[in-house]
């Protein structure tokens, strides 16, 4: 069930979704989080689908919220409350402010927030210089950003650094969770003998490819060096190898969605290591509200440590 609003104010939203749950038994005692999504107008049906998905495991209120501030438009608020067989097991509601009603975006969201619920507030397009302090940041629990999804991913890895508070998340550390569970694995078998050195291989627009670079340069305490390599063919994380008194672990992707695993002494493994979409990614963050010390860590500490112990190399894959 989808109903347009035109022209419309917070308080008639909010009415309406009274008046739907009064007569047609639309309830949201069983959501357990209000999601908020920043987005550009035409950009936010992609996140839509991706959270719909994710309600099926996580059932929460969404409020999509499509903000143009530009003083020489209108002011005016368009909205859409979408349930049922639109919504997953969500309801959505989609702002669409522009001119002077969209100047102050957590206004528009604080009077349908779940009461005693927690907020989490996703950017899957452009995001804040600091997402705990722009408007829809200071009222969530967890703030998402995607890094991937900038003009330079990399570029905009550094600033989340810089800028980074407990709580803030991005996509591309949860796209490593694969790729760290398998690594993981493979060193807690025997020989246990130290890594020695790590070379890790991506493309330039993977920030994950930089991040896992640096949880290995940290968790191992060894030399790491990583290759960033044009992601024109090829994107994502490419190869991880991993030199051992014993010989070379290396993990390399090179077809899409399937990992070989080579180690000394053992059979070839071909594994399946997909790249993550968006709405696992969304589902696995919405698992927890609490900060991810871990990520903290990564993208604060062991991203400077690797940044001042070994540059980034641009250039043809070795």
């Amino acid at each position: 069930m989808i109903i347009d609003l035109p022209n419309t104010t917070i308080s008639q939203v909010s009415k309406a979704l009274v008046k739907m749950r009064e007569e047609n038994g639309v309830v949201a005692l069983g959501r357990v989080l209000t999601l908020i999504i920043s987005a550009s107008t035409g950009t936010e049906e992609v996140a839509i689908e991706a959270a719909n998905d994710a309600s099926r495991e996580h059932p929460m209120r969404v409020l999509v919220v499509c903000a143009n501030p530009d003083s020489a438009l209108e002011a005016r608020l368009d909205a859409e409350i979408r349930v049922g067989g639109d919504a997953g097991a969500s309801e959505v509601i989609i702002l669409r402010a522009s001119g002077e009603a969209a100047s102050d975006e957590q206004s528009l969201v604080m009077g349908l927030l779940l009461p005693d619920a927690p907020v989490v507030t996703w950017w899957p397009g452009a995001a804040p210089v600091v997402p705990g302090r722009a408007p829809l940041g200071r009222i969530a629990h967890r703030r998402i950003t995607d890094a991937s999804a900038q003009p330079d991913p990399q570029a905009a890895l550094a600033q989340l650094a810089e800028n980074y508070m407990p709580g803030d998340i991005d996509f591309a550390w949860t796209r490593l969770t694969l790729w760290r569970a398998q690594l993981a694995a493979v060193l807690d078998q025997p020989p246990y003998s130290p890594v020695t050195s790590v070379h890790v291989e991506g493309s330039d627009d993977s920030p994950s490819t930089t991040l896992l670079s640096a949880w290995l340069h940290s968790a191992l305490e060894a030399p790491t060096a990583y290759v960033l390599t044009p992601g024109a063919t090829s994107h994502g994380i490419h190869s991880v190898r991993m030199e051992r008194s014993t010989g070379a672990i290396d993990l390399t992707r090179s077809v899409a969605g399937v990992a070989v695993l080579t180690q000394p002494e053992q059979p070839t493994h071909s594994l399946a290591l997909p790249r993550r979409n968006l709405r696992d990614c969304l589902a696995d963050e919405l698992r927890r509200l609490d900060p991810d010390e871990l990520y903290g860590q990564v993208i604060t500490v062991a991203l400077a440590r690797l940044g001042a112990s070994q540059p980034i190399t641009t250039g043809s894959a070795a």
